[in-house]
């Protein structure tokens, strides 16, 4: 009986299925891990208030628990507690000996507000002074609709700050920057001395702004009993962590999810939200999809439908299938001097001479990113289009030349819209492996931190020679370069899971236009 089976290869079969099984439990786990860890990244924490007791001395911690494990010497159990303050102690997390703990308890007036700098606080609201008013004392929950009126006021200042700097001082530096490559006259000196003038106004203008937005200081106490200021206008948003109700929590993890999703990076990068780094990672895959589908595709119709069976085609063959496995930071070391250096170099020498040692195009940017990693994903496009081009039938090219078409009328109107599902998915391939790829894009034109986008309302609207952020690139800049790497732990997490949603997003956009062709062209054998 076991001879049979093994005779039919029932016991390969089963160990295949065993090897398939592990790796979908795998990866559904991986997924689940990630998920559930950045998911939890918006949910609001409760804070504890504790009593600790060690070597004879008693202190007061606030702060959230975020892990409970055991010490590595001594196998006692140990709390790990995110505090924040990092200005006022130093660090933002401490281990605790559960042990040393005594009373425990969760305040309801305990207040966590959110800063533009130094992170987070934990601590009592005590008053609000005004540089030309009395102060107002705060008492608790009552008093938080007050203090939110001045958050909301600093709020809208920054804002106009914000635009001030970004639409109309980059507005005229972007005429200055013009003006200065045109040949000197006194029309253009004129010019340029208003242009100056008037960006010497907005940036008063600004700066009054900011002060007035920093004039007011929210007091509050911490767990040391100490008391510290900050100024309203780096309040971000705060909140009551402990008296929030189910509702309220489930608002502010959508607050939180939103901030995450809408706003720019702060702090290092480990907090604020992400949307540079989004913008950058699906503009670079679409530039690159642009860039890699017409040169995969020409280079399989000639392959296929041209090129005459020989060692130049069997070596060309040979060459696409080994670029498919050269390591990707060899294509970053190419881009770096082939692009950047050689073309964009003499981009910069033939148009932007008088820039110059200042590079335009000669440096990295979202141009070259696309093109290198266009480079890297090309062999997946090649070889899905021949495979694409070979499954039409024979039948319907000699259909199209019976009928008088030419040969390239029949692949440009017969052979290319029957093959464009195939051709979609090399495509869709293409964009899957360039979207998760960091070892290029860090040689040529991925940065830290790039706030203006490679498209906004600025002349000439879309810079491609801008640097900028992506999603990859910030994972791994949290997770290797962070100066807190605790605090940036959880932003890995959910920027991991935000990568894996682009990815699969733009993938179904790819698959649902493939599959909208394959129902257009039925008729024909994919």
């Amino acid at each position: 009986m076991l001879q049979r089976q093994a005779a039919a290869g029932e016991p390969l079969v089963w160990l295949s299925s065993m090897g398939l099984a592990t790796g979908i439990a795998m990866v559904i786990f991986l997924l689940g891990l990630i998920l559930v860890n950045g998911i939890s990244v918006f949910w609001p924490k409760r804070v504890v208030q504790l009593q600790v007791s060690e070597d004879g001395s008693e202190r007061q911690l606030i702060g959230e628990i975020v892990k409970k494990q055991k010490q590595a010497t001594s196998g006692d159990q140990e709390w790990q507690l995110y505090t924040a303050n990092r200005d006022a102690f130093g660090h933002s997390f401490v281990y605790v000996p559960e042990a040393a703990i005594g009373e425990q308890s969760q305040p309801l007036d305990i207040l966590k507000i959110e800063r533009l700098e130094f992170g987070s606080v934990f601590g009592r609201a005590l008053r609000i002074e005004q540089a030309d008013a009395e102060p107002i004392s705060l008492v608790g929950e009552a008093d938080d609709p007050q203090l939110q009126e001045f958050v909301d006021e600093a709020t809208a200042l920054r804002a106009e700050v914000t635009e001030i700097e970004k639409s109309e001082i980059g507005r005229v530096n972007n005429r200055i920057e013009r003006l200065k490559r045109k040949p000197a006259n006194s029309a253009i000196t004129a010019e340029l001395a208003s242009l100056t003038g008037e960006y010497e106004a907005l940036a008063q203008k600004a700066r009054k702004l900011r002060d007035l937005a920093t004039q007011t200081h929210l007091i509050y106490e911490i767990s040391d009993g100490r008391e510290r200021s900050v100024a309203i206008g780096h309040i971000v948003s705060f909140y009551r962590p402990n008296a929030m109700g189910l509702s309220a929590r489930c608002g502010r993890f959508l607050h939180n999810a939103k901030v995450f999703l809408l706003d720019a990076p702060r702090e290092a990068n480990t907090e604020g939200g992400v949307f540079p780094a989004i913008f950058g990672t699906v503009i670079m895959t679409i530039f690159m999809s642009l860039a890699v589908t017409p040169f995969g595709v020409i280079t399989a119709i000639y392959l296929h439908e041209y090129a005459r069976t020989g060692p130049l085609l069997t070596s060309v063959r040979i060459a696409v299938n080994n670029l498919a496995g050269v390591p990707s930071i060899v294509f970053g070391v190419f881009g770096l001097g082939f692009f950047v250096y050689f073309v964009g170099g003499g981009i910069d020498r033939l148009f932007f001479a008088d820039t110059l040692p200042t590079p335009t195009f000669g440096t990295g940017g979202i141009l070259w990113a696309s093109l290198t990693l266009s480079l890297l994903t090309v062999p997946v496009v090649i070889v899905a289009a021949e495979e694409a081009l070979s499954a039409v039938p024979r039948g319907t090219r000699e259909a199209a030349l019976a009928c008088g078409a030419s040969k390239w009328q029949t692949i440009q109107r017969v052979i290319l819209p029957a093959s464009l599902p195939g051709i979609l998915t090399g495509m869709i391939l293409a964009m899957a492996r360039g979207a998760g790829e960091v070892a290029p894009l860090m040689l040529v034109g991925v940065v830290k931190l790039a706030p203006s986008l490679a498209i906004n309302s600025s002349y000439p609207f879309v810079h491609l020679d801008q640097k900028f952020m992506h999603l990859g690139f910030h994972i791994y800049d949290l997770g290797f370069q962070s100066p807190d790497s605790e605090a940036a732990l959880p932003m890995v997490f959910a920027t991991t899971l935000l990568l894996i949603v682009v990815v699969v997003v733009l993938n179904l956009a790819g698959i649902l236009v493939r599959d909208r062709l394959r129902r257009k062209y039925a008729g024909s054998t994919f």
